[in-house]
């Protein structure tokens, strides 16, 4: 069997070729259209040397064309490489050597920037631009408009066979650092993100044709991923709901009332946010637009913090959908999830039901019993390791008892009841007079407070402590919060040593495409600007930078 991501498409296409596969704004493509104009792009890839192994960016917002490429890719067994459409030159030039990229395809507003970095990468040999209205110049380092190629290319389906071994290969956008590409097998991919084990049940697909057939009959569900693309998290509730013979539904960039607008004008089932960054907006949105949202039956967030208050809002404007809270990343896949239930009281992080794959390990590799703090670890279908990065690899994919095991740096706690709760990556916690403080949990309890619009939190230097709690706000539009009434709001929450004793208040908190945090902006605002207001007056950071 070939549990591989074309061949899975292929399946749906073959049984439902006349229901709609993929929508965005006024197009919208049948499952045999994009099956068509997938297999032109991947003959054209092959008239091009670009075939089994290569790497091919998508520099993109939402589209069909990068679906398109994608499924393209994974057709004659190339490898598409994921491009935060956000990236400067210099991120640019990073991505395009670490990823080896000979093929790209991209948006026409990224011609300028494309430009600068083209002349140094002869080995790039062919660039697609996609038209978006814009009319930035691509002629100059040869550029060829995607449409273009596409007409004088056969629409058959006539491509080597392929395998659940072939490469997916995504980039991490992450919390710190530059970016690593994930290394997976088709086939474990798909178990752990695509719908090859059920997420609720856990059980698993029996062959390669079930998930097709079973979408087939049911007439499937219509979902939108409201992330970007380019993130792990909208790849895969596109391609599960795809592979399912389900309509995907793309808005081109996140905007909070054009995806109101979608899920009203569609019908949507499903819609699929990260975290607060997408909720909070959303949910303010559909109460200004009074928009017709009954065709949804759920909401599911990953991937980033779901702070509590904005749950609730959730459970009072939609109380008949559904909503849960998914844990995971880039390199364990779906690790667990926990339906929102209004009477269940949780602090920290997500709290969700994990399968037997899923454990929490001690500093020394051992097992952590219920109740302890340690690193989350994943067994069974995990990555192959990071693209050029043995010595990364060998820190995060450790052998434990004769299994292979994933351990990606999240702290995290399994209660007695089973259920595991999700604490916070340990490149970012705090390390204050001794105390372990998670900046998700404080960042929940601040954006409960009705000033507070987005926060996150970090540590920084303190001649006693070793760290503080530092808080970096957003408030609403008109609050000026001070510090002391967050102090005595967030002491109802979270005990006294997590709360921040310093504040420095932002026109806007900067989060990457998807809504992770930017813990690396956050650090370097507090390094280079003065609080805003602090517990002890006296206190001043010990590294201020000039701005």
């Amino acid at each position: 069997m070939a549990y591989n991501i074309a061949d899975l498409f292929e399946h749906a296409v073959d049984l439902v070729p006349d229901r709609v596969a993929v929508v965005c704004g006024e197009r919208r493509l049948t499952f045999a259209q994009l099956e068509q104009r997938t297999n032109q792009l991947a003959h054209h890839f092959t008239a091009n040397g670009l075939g089994a192994g290569s790497h091919i960016g998508v520099y993109s917002r939402n589209s069909i064309e990068a679906l398109e490429t994608m499924l393209a890719a994974y057709k004659v067994r190339a490898v598409p490489i994921n491009i935060n459409f956000r990236y400067v030159p210099k991120e640019l030039r990073y991505i395009f050597d670490n990823a080896d990229l000979a093929g790209l395809v991209h948006e026409r507003r990224y011609s300028a920037t494309v430009a600068q970095v083209r002349p140094d990468f002869p080995e790039l040999r062919q660039v697609l631009v996609v038209e978006d209205g814009t009319d930035e110049d691509y002629t100059g380092y040869g550029g060829v408009e995607y449409e273009s190629v596409l007409a004088d290319q056969p629409t058959e389906r006539d491509f080597p066979a392929r395998s659940g071994d072939d490469l997916y290969l995504l980039y991490t956008g992450g919390t710190t650092g530059m970016p690593k590409g994930v290394m997976w097998r088709h086939e474990d991919v798909w178990r752990v993100l695509g719908g090859g084990i059920d997420f609720m049940t856990g059980e698993r697909m029996l062959d390669e044709w079930q998930q097709a057939r079973a979408g087939a009959e049911s007439g499937g569900l219509v979902r939108l991923p409201a992330a970007p693309f380019i993130h792990g998290a909208a790849q895969w509730a596109s391609f599960g709901n795809l592979f399912a013979c389900s309509p995907v539904v793309f808005v081109p960039q996140f905007d909070a009332h054009e995806v109101w607008r979608a899920i009203e004008r569609e019908r949507v089932n499903v819609l699929a946010i990260v975290g607060d960054a997408m909720a909070r907006p959303l949910i303010e949105a559909y109460h200004e637009g009074s928009y017709d949202a009954s065709s949804l039956v759920a909401i599911s967030s990953s991937a980033a913090l779901f702070s509590r208050s904005v749950q609730h809002q959730y459970l009072d404007a939609l109380p008949n959908v559904v909503i849960t809270d998914s844990i995971g990343s880039s390199e364990t896949g779906f690790s667990g999830i926990g339906v929102i239930a209004r009477d269940v009281e949780q602090t920290g992080g997500p709290r969700v039901n994990a399968d037997a794959s899923t454990v929490v390990i001690r500093d020394d590799r051992s097992f952590a019993p219920p109740g302890e703090i340690g690193w989350l670890a994943r067994t069974g279908h995990v990555p192959l390791g990071y693209y050029k990065d043995e010595e990364k690899s060998r820190s995060v994919f450790v052998e434990i008892d004769g299994k292979r095991y994933v351990v990606p740096g999240d702290y995290a706690r399994i209660e007695d009841d089973g259920t595991v709760t999700m604490l916070g990556r340990g490149s970012v916690s705090i390390n204050t007079g001794g105390e372990k403080v998670f900046p998700e949990e404080v960042e929940a309890a601040l954006k409960s407070h009705p000033d507070v619009f987005d926060a996150l939190v970090v540590g920084v230097p303190d001649d006693r402590l070793g760290q503080r709690v530092a808080a970096v706000v957003q408030p609403r539009a008109g609050a000026v919060p001070r510090l002391a009434e967050l102090d005595a709001h967030v002491r109802a929450w979270i005990a006294g040593y997590k709360v921040p004793r310093s504040l420095w208040l932002v026109a806007q908190v900067t989060r990457s495409p998807s809504g992770k945090p930017d813990y690396t902006w956050a650090k370097r605002h507090t390094r280079t600007h003065e609080p805003t207001d602090v517990r002890d007056p006296s206190w001043r950071e010990t590294a201020i930078e000039p701005s």
